[in-house]
């Protein structure tokens, strides 16, 4: 059955949000320098600060995505969400480094609370392993992993990478009910996260040690981090809500269709 007006529309909206993510100029945009130059001048020991709390961040919202969001009635606000991200982030720019790998993972459970709604909105359940695990795919889906060339940094090429660990994750969830730190299957799973998301926390992190910045350039910087991983969710679950009304081969049809004719 061929998508209809209205879903066509969403997916295409869908196709823009998830193959032509503008974070990256939006963060030079705002410091006035490209942020590969940034990254480069960031001090001794930076990068390896910034791998640690990018997993301690996915960690915790692995734990929140599995143990607490299951229950979680109804949906929340994302001015709210965006709110405390800011918080957070004027936090980060002010101190610096040093804060973190605690502003980290308290911004991604922030961000990982907001996703979940969004994949409510789109009809999915929490209570299934696959969607809690589909909302940490996200931080994924919103960045690129080092050495990618155009065609690994599709938005299915991205989900098709990932879905064997999704899926061993998803399985090994569904049957023991709990996690056990250090299980192989869950470890990769993150892995496969974290070499995207890391990117993005790297040029966020650049963004926000411009002398300028300071804690306000950090809130501003941590609303447009936050900004970005919603538009990549919505994207994201309308896929996925059209994958379950008209199947997985029209959509990526379609999908493929209009990402030929965006870059035409």
């Amino acid at each position: 059955m061929p998508l209809n007006d209205n879903d066509l529309q969403a997916l295409r909206v869908a196709v823009l949000a998830l193959e032509h993510p503008g974070l990256p100029a939006r963060l030079a945009g705002m410091v006035g320098k490209p942020l590969d130059l940034l990254a480069m001048a960031l001090p001794p020991g930076a990068t390896q600060i910034i791998s640690a709390a990018t997993h301690k961040g996915l960690e915790a919202a692995l734990k929140v995505a599995v143990l607490t969001m299951r229950g979680s009635p109804g949906t929340g606000s994302q001015l709210l969400h965006k709110s405390l991200a800011v918080a957070s982030g004027a936090f980060g720019g002010a101190f610096g480094l040093s804060t973190l790998p605690i502003e980290l993972p308290v911004s991604t459970i922030i961000m990982l609370r907001s996703i979940a709604d969004i994949a409510r909105s789109e009809g999915e359940s929490l209570q299934d392993p696959d969607t809690a695990l589909s909302c940490l795919q996200v931080f994924a889906l919103g960045g690129n992993a080092p050495g990618d060339d155009a065609a690994e940094s599709t938005y299915f090429a991205v989900r098709g990478i990932m879905a064997k660990s999704t899926a061993e994750a998803a399985r090994y969830i569904a049957e023991r009910g709990i996690l056990e730190e250090g299980a192989p299957m869950l470890v990769r799973f993150l892995t496969q996260i974290a070499a995207r998301f890391g990117v993005v926390v790297t040029q966020k992190f650049a963004a926000q040690m411009v002398p300028v910045i300071g804690a306000f350039g950090g809130a501003v910087v941590n609303y447009a981090f936050i900004d970005h991983f919603q538009d990549v969710a919505r994207g994201h679950f309308a896929v996925r809500r059209l994958e379950r009304a008209y199947g997985k081969d029209e959509v990526r049809r379609e999908y493929d269709r209009i990402r030929q004719d965006l870059k035409n």
